[in-house]
């Protein structure tokens, strides 16, 4: 079996930094959000242009990209599903999260989920919240996470 290695692309976001998508062929499967200092960043690929009109506060759906990730299981694939019909500016609770996806009182299991989640926009973890605040955004923070929902005009 022969194995087709991720290509590089990297993006520019004014105000926020760099960003890395990682493509196998033209599907997502790793996703860095941009950080750090602004720099120039190629603009050569469709999703790129997309993120970074995203950035830019366009309110920009990624649910009808096809993804080059395979879900472990069967439950990481429905709640990835259900995620991705979260529209811009809205939140669910990791609870109401783990219902939609069919997996009532799962919300710790969702919230794994969203701590691994490799494809950040595509899958919008930033949109699942705890039921009692914003709740954690991995290496990235919190502050991050806050950011994300603001551009996205959601009311903290």
């Amino acid at each position: 079996m022969t194995r087709v290695r991720p290509r590089l692309v990297r993006y520019a976001a004014a105000g926020w930094g760099v960003g890395e998508l990682w493509l196998v062929g033209e599907q997502p499967v790793w996703h860095e959000l941009p950080r750090g200092t602004d720099a120039d960043g190629e603009l050569a690929h469709p999703l790129v242009e997309r993120l970074a009109r995203y950035f830019r506060g366009d309110p920009l759906s990624f649910g009808d990209v096809d993804l080059g990730v395979e879900w472990e299981t069967p439950f990481q694939e429905r709640v990835a599903a259900a995620l991705r019909e979260i529209p811009w500016g809205e939140t669910v609770t990791y609870g109401e999260l783990a219902a939609l996806a069919g997996h009532p009182n799962a919300q710790r299991a969702v919230g794994t989920f969203c701590a691994r989640n490799a494809v950040p926009l595509f899958v919008p973890c930033h949109r699942v919240v705890a039921a009692a605040g914003v709740g954690p955004y991995g290496s990235l923070g919190v502050e991050y996470k806050k950011r994300l929902l603001a551009l996205e005009g959601h009311a903290l």
